[in-house]
């Protein structure tokens, strides 16, 4: 008996031990790591709408809306969202650029686990270069991967859904009249629906 006790006592020293360096490790590297993305993120988003020059957040994270590109004038170019949709393994989330008219600008697959080979294949130029300068609501000439049917037809439904959302929004903002996309500063509180 005095044995079992001995051996728990040292198990829970060890677990406790190892708790707090997981712990310590956590806070050590907490800040790096939303730096981090931060980073990717604003690479992804450049990637995405190369001409802006700012990109203001629409809602507030996990609820991201969608985020609003800026020239150096200030002035109004683009959305840019995030789409996302049940691939064949697994759910695809794509990055999307769109225009003020509704064009899209380029998209960009960011987090997959598609099968390696076929539908991995959702990420190569060959596919998401049919996607520039194609009407968000229809995709008419984007053309799905032969053997990824199901990869690519995720991240088409996907881009078309949220386009479709996203322009909703945009139809209900006030800010966003065709006069003046920036008069609202960031310090500005947001308007309710």
């Amino acid at each position: 008996m005095k044995e079992i006790i001995r051996y728990g006592f040292i198990l829970g020293l060890i677990c406790v031990l190892a708790a707090g360096l997981l712990a310590g490790v956590n806070a050590l590297t907490r800040a790096k790591i939303a730096e981090q993305r931060q980073a990717e993120e604003q690479s992804a988003l450049k990637e995405i709408m190369p001409q802006a020059a700012k990109f203001i957040p629409i809602g507030q994270a996990p609820e991201l809306l969608y985020y609003k590109a800026f020239d150096s004038q200030e002035q109004l170019i683009g959305f840019v969202f995030k789409a996302s949709e049940k691939g064949y393994s697994s759910v695809i989330q794509t990055l999307v650029g769109m225009n003020l008219q509704g064009t899209i600008n380029a998209i960009k697959v960011i987090s997959q686990n598609e099968t390696p080979g076929l539908g991995m294949r959702i990420t190569e130029n060959k596919f998401t270069d049919q996607f520039k300068n194609q009407d968000s609501l229809s995709l008419s000439d984007v053309q799905a991967i032969t053997g990824a049917t199901i990869s690519s037809q995720a991240v088409m439904n996907s881009v078309i859904k949220k386009a479709q959302e996203i322009k909703e929004l945009i139809k209900n903002d006030p800010f966003d009249s065709a006069q003046g996309h920036a008069e609202r500063t960031e310090g500005e509180p947001k308007h309710e629906k």
